[in-house]
């Protein structure tokens, strides 16, 4: 008993120590505790506005010539003659003489060939002058009856007559295979290959070389349905009863950037199967001339960057660039609240974007990164102007 006594006295020791020090924790009072009011973030803002606006669109495109041909002989022959300007690049005038082939067997054959003629013509007077005597002699002699085609001399002339429309038509083929034994085209242009060489023997269809037009060339510009809709052209455009949009093109060359002006002239009836777009065919005209910006032309086989501007103005909200959140999100401060809303985009630029709804002119849209938006939250709208205006006060 005296063992056991001593074991169960520090114990309950602790115990009543324990229970004491609880009872001392339930009796004291707990501390009061003051609720933190929200916090209020301040955010840049500025004012929606409405204009009336005429929007436009870019793109890119190669600059391609509106008319381009490979130069083929329709005749055989040697070249005798090549001219100094059909070069790679060369220019040239309408008409001229790019190549001449040897003549010399078609101006024989234009000789052969008016001699028959003399010959058919003489035929054909023969057989005329036969006619008539087989005539009067009809109506000296038989007097009655009617004579036969035959005994008039008619079929004899009229293979007369025809020997000397084919002697005509054979001359005519002489004469104009002696033209084409000198190469030309009807426009001014350049030369974009050269395939042959002085003394080499052409035949028909041989390719001899590929100029083009200098006084129009062509961008075929990829349009998505979107940029159409921002233009409001439809597909299957011509211009003609529509004014024709304007474009500008440009392109860098070393540290500097050329323009070149132009208009868009049709847009194809099709969609590419391939792509899914539209593609719209832009014109300049001289752009070897009175187009080229400080002397450098649009030069064929450019790729330029095309900014297409429509033709019809619109209203729209303008609001700035930051003020776009996701795709279609921007943050609106009414009444110190924040409203996320959806709008409708007609189009974006670098520092402006355009829609048709979802705000209103004079709504403060916000301008300033935002980690982590919640509709209702409680915010402070400042403007850069007057922010600039505090620091300065300071």
């Amino acid at each position: 008993m005296r063992k056991i006594a001593k074991i169960a006295a520090p114990i309950s020791v602790v115990v009543a120590a324990a229970i004491g020090l609880n009872v001392l924790a339930a009796s004291k009072e707990a501390p009061e505790t003051t609720p933190e009011a929200p916090r209020t973030v301040s955010m840049y803002v500025e004012q929606v506005r409405a204009e009336n606006v005429t929007l436009s669109v870019t793109t890119q495109g190669e600059v391609t010539p509106k008319t381009q041909i490979n130069l083929v002989p329709q005749v055989n022959g040697r070249i005798v003659k090549v001219s100094d300007v059909f070069a790679e690049g060369g220019a040239f005038e309408p008409n001229t003489t790019l190549i001449q082939i040897d003549d010399s067997d078609y101006k024989l054959a234009v000789i052969s060939q008016e001699a028959r003629v003399a010959q058919a013509k003489v035929q054909l007077e023969r057989q005329l002058a036969d006619a008539r005597i087989k005539k009067k002699q009809w109506q000296d002699w038989v007097k009655d009856g009617t004579p036969t085609p035959l005994a008039l001399n008619a079929p004899q002339v009229a293979e007369a007559q025809a020997n000397m429309r084919a002697a005509e038509a054979d001359l005519e083929t002489a004469k104009l295979n002696l033209a084409r034994t000198t190469i030309s085209v009807p426009f001014k242009g350049r030369v974009a290959e050269r395939s042959i060489g002085l003394g080499q023997f052409v035949s028909q269809g041989t390719q001899l070389g590929r100029v083009f037009a200098t006084d129009t060339v062509e961008v075929r510009l990829p349009l998505t349905d979107a940029q159409l809709a921002e233009l409001n052209l439809p597909i299957g455009f011509i211009a003609g009863e529509i004014p024709a949009p304007n474009v500008t093109f440009s392109a860098s060359m070393g540290t500097k950037t050329f323009q070149w002006e132009g208009k868009i002239v049709r847009i194809n009836a099709s969609i590419d199967q391939q792509t899914r777009l539209v593609y719209a065919i832009a014109e300049v005209n001289d752009p070897y001339g009175a187009a080229a910006d400080h002397n450098v032309p649009l030069a064929v086989g450019m790729f330029v960057n095309a900014e297409i501007q429509g033709v019809a103005p619109r209203n729209a909200m303008v609001l700035p660039r930051l003020a776009l959140r996701s795709e279609d999100k921007v943050y609106v401060i009414s009444d110190s609240k924040l409203q996320i809303r959806t709008v409708d985009i007609m189009a974006t630029t670098r520092d402006h974007l355009y829609v048709s709804s979802g705000v209103q002119p004079g709504d403060q849209v916000v301008t300033s990164p935002v980690l982590s938006a919640v509709e209702g939250m409680s915010v402070e709208a400042i403007t850069k102007t007057a922010d600039a205006q505090n620091t300065t006060s300071e």
